[in-house]
């Protein structure tokens, strides 16, 4: 099983194997508070494409679109992370603030497809 969770959120027991999957550390949030088994920053999107979507200059499916081409680009850090999702729930942990239409859920999906 894969979910998403806000790094802000509070952990949960049943949370599982929790990954950091911004490039960025989040704002506010200390390293030693923060409860996850792992920082995996090369599975974000590119500094560049990441820009683009904070700035608007692109939509969300274009984003989607472009991250799901990043990650078939270079599926090594993806495929590690859906085979411990196959083992144990795995959460992947985000810092943006719309819940909905963000990088981990896009993430997640790709998971998905190839958990």
């Amino acid at each position: 099983m894969i979910v998403t969770k806000r790094v802000y959120e509070a952990p949960d027991p049943q949370d599982g194997y929790r990954v950091l999957v911004d490039r960025l550390w989040p704002r506010g949030v200390k390293k030693a508070a923060l409860k996850c088994d792992e920082w995996c920053k090369t599975i974000a999107p590119s500094a560049e494409l990441r820009k683009a979507f904070h700035a608007e200059a692109i939509d969300f499916a274009a984003f989607r679109e472009a991250y799901r081409r990043e990650l078939e680009a270079s599926p090594e850090a993806a495929r590690r992370l859906a085979a411990l999702a196959r083992k144990q729930r795995l959460t992947l942990l985000y810092s943006a603030r719309d819940a909905t239409q963000n990088h981990a859920q896009v993430l997640a999906d790709f998971l998905r497809e190839l958990a």
